[in-house]
């Protein structure tokens, strides 16, 4: 019987259990932002978050030691407890807590798991950067007229996949990951969108998002026959 047993095992031993999170851990850590089950992102945010918070904590030299130590008894790469302590650390120093956070991908194709991505939110430069610093300078304003509702639903996002190139999956992944709008994809460079890609579960590893930014500027602007002439020469989305 599980009678206030609260912890989730994951279907899996003790040690497989932890061996598992070290490495989810150092992965997130390394890469900011990973994609994994919902309940595995869930049970790596309480592993990782204690971890985060030892990093605060530098009162004597040696504190600093014997936290350098506790982090790596749970983490066991030294690259990673690096990155941690030099990296992450300065950025989350102001923040009390909450260091991650899950957004949902919907069920895998096969099992039907529960996707979810998990990330350190202050290293959400693609998306997150501006954007709270624009909504404290210029407040919501309040409306009454019925066509506030449809606004909000067009802002909701567009259809990426009008953008050869870009499936059903890799929208969902994009529009998850705050991409949701062509004009968001024409504003990234095709690096970020392929380390979006990357940072997913999916098999992303056919895609050139080389013309994907220009495809959207194109859609954004409503220029809809200079975007059918683009993509007529492109093959897959790539230039042919």
């Amino acid at each position: 019987m599980r009678h206030g047993n609260k912890k989730n095992n994951l279907s899996r031993t003790a040690s497989h259990r932890k061996a598992l999170l070290m490495n989810l851990g150092c992965q997130l850590i390394t890469y900011k932002r990973i994609t994994t089950t919902l309940a595995k992102a869930k049970a790596l945010r309480t592993y990782i978050e204690p971890l985060i918070t030892k990093t605060k904590h530098t009162e004597s030299k040696e504190q600093i030691m014997h936290n350098h130590r506790l982090v790596f008894s749970h983490l066991n790469d030294k690259s990673a407890v690096k990155e941690l302590f030099t990296v992450v650390a300065p950025k989350v120093a102001s923040r009390p807590g909450g260091y991650t956070r899950i957004i949902k991908l919907g069920a895998r194709v096969g099992d039907n798991a529960e996707l979810a991505m998990i990330e350190l939110v202050d290293f959400n430069e693609i998306y997150g950067k501006g954007i709270g610093e624009t909504a404290a300078a210029e407040p919501a304003k309040k409306t009454r007229r019925a066509g506030g509702a449809k606004k909000k639903a067009a802002a909701k996002g567009d259809n990426l996949k009008l953008i050869e190139g870009i499936g059903p999956k890799a929208a969902e992944v994009l529009t998850a990951a705050g991409l949701a709008t062509f004009a968001d994809i024409a504003a990234a460079t095709p690096e970020q969108i392929k380390s979006i890609l990357d940072a997913s579960e999916g098999n992303f590893n056919a895609a050139d998002p080389t013309t994907w930014p220009q495809q959207a500027q194109l859609a954004a602007d409503g220029k809809m026959d200079e975007l059918k002439a683009l993509q007529d020469e492109l093959k897959g989305g790539k230039e042919a």
